[in-house]
Parts: C-alpha cells; sequence; structure tokens
C-alpha cells in the first residue's frame, strides 16, 4: 500500500529515489521521506504531502550519497505529520528504516524498550518501535570495537532477532551510517523485489518504481532477509536457511508506465481496454473445440470434470468481478458458484465440501486480504487458484495454479482495464468447464464469436466518451447517484457506485433493480439520478418496468442500454447510452466502460484528483 525505495550504486541515490517514489506515488500518498548515507553521515528530509513536496525540500536543502532509502506513506499508525512521516530511526538516530504493514505487537515491543530506558520516541508509529528494536540490538553487538565486515554482519543479525519478535506484517529497507554501501531487505506479508544492476542494485515495493533503471528482479518470499551492495547480495530466509532465487526479467518497459498523451493514468487505461481483453484471451481459444485452453490451472481433464462447486474470492473490483463469474459460471457450466470476500472467508468457518475448486482474484496479487483467504483455503486442502495480473506476485506463487490476465501495468487506483480482463477470464473459466459438462459445440462456438468480438466493440463504446463527458457536466451539481441491473449487470451496477464513490467521493449505491420497490424508491427525489443498466436482454421488460417506477417519481434516469431498447426508452430516459448488441456473457464489458468513463469525467468536472484519490492506495497489502 505505501511505496518503498533504496539504493545503493556508485551514482547521487536522491535523483533515483525520488524518481522511485514519483513512480509509487499512486501506492501512497499523505507524507513522504528520504534518508541517505554520505562519508558515515545519515542526513534525512521527510514531510507530510506530496512528492512534490518532498523534491522542493530536497532541493533547497541537498541530499549528497550513492545509498540509503525512501518511502511513501500511507497512514495506518499515527496522524499525516512530517514527524510520523518515514524514514523512522533508532535511538542513535543512525540507522534509518522505512516499512509497510502493520507491527501488531509494537506496543509490547516498545513497553520493553521503555523499561530498558529507551524512552527517545518521536513518533506514533510501530515503524519507529522497530527501529529502536534493531538499534539495540545492533549496538549491543557493537559494544566493542569492529571492523567493517563484522558490522555488516551484526546488522544482519540484528535485523533476524529483531524480526523474530514481530507478530504482524512487514516490508522493510534499512540503511546504518557506520554500515558504507550495504542496505537491508525483508519482507513477511508485505511485497519487496529485489532490482539487480551493473554495480548497483534497488529494493522496491513495485517493480515499476525501479523499471526504468533495471528489468532485472527477484521477487522475494515471506520470511526473505536480504542483504544488498553495489555488486552482489545475499539472500536467506528468517530462520537462517540459505536458498535458490531465480532472476526475473521484469515483463514491460518504463515506456509502458507513462501517461502518454492522456491527463491521467486512468484515462489511458479506459482506453487500452481494446488490448488488454485481447490480449486476456489471446491463445486461450480453440475454434476446433469450441472451448478455452487454460493450461495454468495446472488440472487434469479428470480433476476439472471432478469438480463439483466454485468459490471465487476478491476484494473490491475483483469481488465484483467475481460477482459477475458466478453468473457465467453457472450459466455456462451449470456448477454451482459463490462468491466470497476475501477477508470473510478467511476469518469464518466456510462449510466447503472436497470437490469445490477455488479462485482468489487479485490485480496486484498482493492483496492481502485475499492472500489470506488463499492460505487459509489451502490450509484446509482445497485446490486454490489465482488470477492475478504480475507473474511473479505472491498469489500467482503460492497458489496451485491459475490465469494471467496479461493486462499490462494499472497505476490509476481505480481500476478498469484490470476489471474486464478479470471478467473476460472467468467467461474462459465458464466455457472450459461448460464443454466438459452441457455446453453444445454451437453454445460454444457463440461464446467465443462474441468474446472475438469484443475488442472492435469496445472501440465503438469508447468513441460514446464525449457524449459521456457531456452528460457528466449536466450532473456535476448531483449529490450522489443510484446504480441499478439485473442478472449479469447487477455486479456492474456495484463496479459502477464503487468507482464513482472511489473518484468523485460522491454518494453512490449498486443494486438490483428489482430491490428498488423494497426500500430504495424512498430515496428516488429529482436531484437523485438513477442508472439503470438495461441491455436489450431477457430481462429488459423487468428493467423497463423499474425506469417507468422512477420516472414517475421525478427521478433523474441515465440509462444504458441496446438494441430495440433505444427506442423504447427514448421518452422515458432522460440520457441513452447506446451500446452494441450482444451476447449476455460478455454484455457486462460493454456496459461497464461507460460508467468507468462517467465517474472519470464527473470526477474531473469536480476537480478531483482522479489518479490519486484521497484515503485510497492501488494494493491493499495490509488489512
Amino acid at each position: 500500500m505505501c511505496g518503498i525505495v533504496g539504493y545503493v550504486g556508485r551514482a547521487e541515490a536522491a535523483p533515483i529515489l525520488l524518481d522511485g517514489l514519483r513512480r509509487l506515488e499512486y501506492r501512497g500518498y499523505d507524507s513522504a521521506g528520504v534518508a541517505i548515507v554520505d562519508r558515515g553521515h545519515l542526513a534525512t528530509r521527510k514531510c507530510s504531502g506530496r512528492i512534490a513536496a518532498l523534491a522542493t525540500l530536497v532541493a533547497k536543502r541537498p541530499l549528497s550519497g550513492s545509498f540509503g532509502v525512501s518511502h511513501t506513506r500511507w497512514a495506518t499508525h499515527g496522524k499525516v505529520t512530517d514527524e510520523n512521516a518515514h524514514p523512522h530511526f533508532d535511538a542513535s538516530g543512525k540507522l534509518a528504516l522505512v516499512h509497510n504493514g502493520v507491527i501488531e505487537n509494537y506496543q509490547a515491543l516498545r513497553d520493553d524498550l521503555v523499561r530498558g530506558g529507551d524512552t527517545n520516541f518521536r513518533s506514533e508509529t510501530d515503524t519507529e518501535v522497530l527501529a529502536h528494536l534493531i538499534g539495540k540490538l545492533y549496538d549491543e553487538s557493537c559494544a566493542s570495537t569492529v571492523d567493517v565486515h563484522q558490522k555488516k554482519a551484526r546488522l544482519f543479525a540484528a535485523v533476524r532477532a529483531a524480526l523474530q519478535q514481530v507478530i504482524g506484517t512487514y516490508g522493510i529497507a534499512l540503511v546504518h551510517a557506520d554500515v558504507p554501501d550495504f542496505m537491508i531487505g525483508a519482507r513477511r506479508g508485505s511485497p519487496l523485489v529485489l532490482g539487480v544492476g551493473k554495480d548497483e542494485n534497488f529494493l522496491a515495493s513495485d517493480v515499476s518504481a525501479i523499471v526504468a533503471y533495471t528489468r532485472d528482479a527477484v521477487y522475494l518470499n515471506d520470511f526473505d532477509i536480504v542483504a544488498v551492495e553495489r555488486d552482489k547480495f545475499e539472500i536467506s530466509s528468517l530462520a537462517g536457511e540459505s536458498g535458490d532465487h531465480q532472476v526475473s526479467k521484469v515483463e514491460f518497459t518504463a515506456e509502458d508506465i507513462k501517461k502518454g498523451v492522456y491527463p491521467h493514468y486512468m484515462l489511458k487505461e479506459i482506453f487500452e481496454q481494446p488490448d488488454s481483453v485481447r490480449d486476456a484471451m489471446r491463445g486461450r481459444l480453440s475454434l476446433e473445440e469450441c472451448t478455452a485452453k487454460l493450461g495454468g490451472l495446472n488440472m487434469t481433464p479428470a480433476q476439472l470434470r471432478d469438480v463439483g462447486r466454485i468459490v471465487l474470492m476478491g476484494c473490491g473490483t475483483a469481488l465484483h468481478a467475481g460477482r459477475v463469474g458466478e453468473y457465467l459460471i453457472e450459466r455456462l457450466a451449470n456448477i454451482p458458484t459463490e462468491v466470497e470476500f476475501a477477508h470473510e472467508f478467511r476469518h469464518r468457518n466456510t462449510p466447503m465440501t472436497p470437490e469445490t475448486l477455488v479462485f482468489a482474484i487479485s490485480q496486484s496479487g498482493e492483496t492481502a486480504d485475499t492472500l489470506g483467504a488463499l492460505r487459509e483455503s489451502r490450509r484446509k486442502g482445497f485446490r486454490t487458484l489465482g488470477i492475478c495480473n504480475n507473474v511473479a506476485s505472491t498469489i500467482a506463487r503460492e497458489s496451485d495454479g491459475g490465469v494471467y490476465m496479461h493486462a499490462g501495468p494499472e497505476i490509476g487506483v481505480a481500476a478498469t482495464k484490470s476489471f474486464s480482463s478479470q471478467v473476460v477470464i472467468l467467461t474462459l473459466i465458464g466455457l472450459l468447464f461448460g464443454r466438459m459438462r452441457n455446453l453444445s459445440t454451437a453454445e460454444g462456438s457463440r461464446v467465443i464469436e462474441a468474446l472475438e468480438a469484443l475488442p472492435e466493440q469496445i472501440e465503438i463504446v469508447l468513441k460514446l466518451s464525449d457524449q459521456i463527458k457531456a452528460i457528466a457536466k449536466k450532473y456535476a451539481d448531483v449529490n450522489g447517484l443510484l446504480f441499478f441491473g439485473r442478472q449479469f449487470n447487477f455486479p456492474i451496477a456495484l463496479e459502477g457506485a464503487l468507482k464513482m464513490k472511489e473518484i468523485t467521493y460522491l454518494f453512490a449505491e449498486g443494486h438490483p433493480s428489482a430491490e428498488l420497490k423494497h426500500g430504495i424508491i424512498a430515496l428516488v427525489r429529482p436531484d437523485l439520478p438513477s442508472i439503470f443498466i438495461a441491455p436489450d436482454d431477457a430481462v429488459f421488460s423487468k428493467n423497463l418496468n423499474n425506469i417507468e417506477q422512477v420516472k414517475a417519481r421525478k427521478g433523474p434516469i441515465i440509462a444504458l442500454t441496446s438494441g430495440n431498447g433505444v427506442n423504447q426508452l427514448k421518452n422515458i430516459a432522460n440520457e441513452i447510452i447506446s451500446l452494441p448488441a450482444a451476447p449476455d456473457c460478455v454484455m457486462p464489458i460493454l456496459t461497464v466502460i461507460p460508467l468507468q468513463l462517467l465517474a472519470y469525467h464527473l470526477a474531473v468536472e469536480l476537480g478531483r484528483d482522479v489518479d490519486k484519490p484521497r484515503n485510497l492506495a492501488k494494493s491493499v497489502t495490509v488489512e
């Protein structure tokens, strides 16, 4: 959720660290800081606010040195203040530490330190407690004079000993003024990647921070600790065991994470959906057999046929994709399918049968609650697969198999192209299981035809952006919006409301259309628009009835429809967004895009920070 960048090499560290922070600003942004060591002196600059504020501070008070750590913070413990910004320091002021995650037993650790005479705490954070603990253990081990090689070994040992006392999650990077050209990183439950360069190495919470400098990366596992120097690194476990760690090639480049001609990442990523949808199904459709090919599931045909129940887990947008998947899989494959909030699944005793197959859905592959649910599912002996966008993520590595989205980097906090890619993959899963059970070749062929037509149909929908922008301007003074849909498009109502909340900060709720008369109709009024997702499908007449009920109570109506629905709604709806005709199984992808655009244009009209909405971060790596 927060951002970490560390560097050790021969170049000036400050520009590299600041550039890395800018690339991670979407992850957390209420404060930022940097600490650099130069000739045995540790200097720091940190402040609340955006990276620009830190850059201004560094410009006024420059930093010199070739190794250091930096951080963007999303507050958990302590208010948003300069003092609570990272890095944090030990009692001596010589050790600087940056941290993502939550130290759950920090108060007990702090109490022990205070009883030992350490009362020099400057912040309200759990992170500072860890810095003090590591510093205390290191100072005790260096009571007598030691050479630089011994200092490195003892600092590494102090980190290991401190982390063995920690309960909670962490991704950390630290440096010490007395230990030159040496940086330590460790992770448990919060991602950390080692970037391998030539005469320089990096640490980062996300590879996008360092891809401009190296595309060679080692993705650390939970309980890994890494000692990093200019020309080498050494990784071992918290228990002291060494292991093999593969150096991977990062799939994208620095150019891929630039906005290009677009004013915001969110808009860029909305317009990338023809390509991301195409990539999600590339090489996965068998025209001859009228089915999907998903070898990454790591299951034999017999094992696939034995599946009697499917559970889909996720949070936020991924959960909504799962809700669409529930309709898809049950319609195409006739397999009972349930959708679970990942954070609820991991903490309750969900009844499961032996033939249950579990999917964990996460764009980043690092979502803390989803990862915890995956581990709980596997602990209980259920085959658990991942659907994620990062081939080196923890969920990808810890699952029994899965399907990669191939959506490319998604920087905007509000997920857009990842949602449509997830829905495409769930359609492929439904098609695969369906063809192994009840789905005829003709029906399978129709699903494939619908999928193959999607990219061009998405391009048609994207051409509606100017119309949707005009609608956003017209309704820019509303206090909220209601979203309604049925069947496959009920989850789209939820997702449309979530996008609206995330980036406009307006009240927004998504509901099944039929729930209108069960209480929600009390909210209908002239200043609260209702958005109906009502394509020309089997339940169009039911949606039309609900629209009439809102119209009778003077509620403004924005309707998304297709085919003959345009004619039937032209004298009822205040605004009509006309979509290409498509089968039920792919229509959710076409209906969600106008809602993404509506949220985007309304947020811009309201002057919101679209890519960095308040209180939110891209990857939720803490509970």
